[in-house]
Parts: C-alpha cells; sequence; structure tokens
C-alpha cells in the first residue's frame, strides 16, 4: 500500500470564518488549531503545513467555564530578571480577548518552525467586522 506524501507547493488552502459568540475558548482553540493544522483534509501529512486560514470573530464574547475567570491566569517573561509577569484571564478577557484566543490556539500547535508558519494563518478579530472579504471565507460552524 502506498503513502501519500502532501508537497508544500501544491497544497489548496480555504479561509474559513469561526463566529466565537458564546463558545467555549478550549474548545474553540482545539478545533481552530487542527483546521490549521490540516487535519480535516485528507491530505494530511504530519511534516507540511497543509492547513487553512482561519478567521476568529468576536473574541471577546467567548466564554471561560467554570472559575477560570478568577482562578486562571495568563503568565510570560519580559526577559530581564524577576520579569515574570501575571494576568488573571478576567482582566485579559475584558482588555485582549483576542490575545486569549490567539496563544490558546499557538499552544496547541507544534512548538517548531511548523508550528510557527502555521499560527500565521490565524486572524482573531474583538468585532464581528474583518477586512478578508476579498478571500471569500466560508462560515465554518464547529458545534
Amino acid at each position: 500500500m502506498k503513502t501519500y506524501m502532501a508537497k508544500a507547493q501544491t497544497v489548496e488552502r480555504k479561509w474559513y470564518v469561526v463566529d466565537a459568540t458564546g463558545l467555549p475558548l478550549g474548545r474553540v482553540a482545539s478545533k481552530v488549531a487542527a483546521i490549521l493544522r490540516g487535519k480535516n483534509k485528507p491530505t494530511f501529512t504530519p511534516n507540511v503545513d497543509t492547513g487553512d486560514f482561519v478567521i476568529i470573530l468576536n473574541s471577546d464574547k467567548i466564554v471561560l467555564t467554570g472559575k477560570k475567570l478568577e482562578d486562571k491566569y495568563y503568565r510570560y517573561h519580559t526577559g530581564y530578571i524577576g520579569g515574570l509577569k501575571e494576568i488573571a484571564y478576567g482582566k485579559l478577557m475584558a482588555e485582549r480577548s483576542d490575545l486569549a484566543v490567539y496563544e490558546a490556539v499557538k499552544g496547541m500547535l507544534p512548538k517548531n518552525s511548523l508550528g510557527r508558519q502555521m499560527i500565521k494563518k490565524l486572524r482573531v478579530y474583538k468585532g464581528g467586522e474583518h477586512n478578508h472579504e476579498a478571500q471569500k471565507p466560508e462560515v465554518l460552524k464547529l458545534f
């Protein structure tokens, strides 16, 4: 039996729009990460970026279940000594909800140059408007 190996030059990419209103953050992130990797296609190849472009709208209306808004923290390091910063997700979702969604999806992609290439195909917007109409994105229903 032969194994199909996709070539990076021959991959056809589609554009998808996801409306995240009222959906849990982790569930949206896992579905979007699978589409960015290309796992929804029959031509999926682990070492080739075969994924599609994804636009996430209404990131400010995405929900976190349980007590994550108070108990969960977004942590990052500035690079300086003692430069560990942390922001509660309640504050992060109020001010920079697009960053929270972006980081959730980024954490579910491979941690190598292929993952860095895949995350560039993600666009996150706080509101319901985007400027990618020329690409004719398809509406993707996650649930």
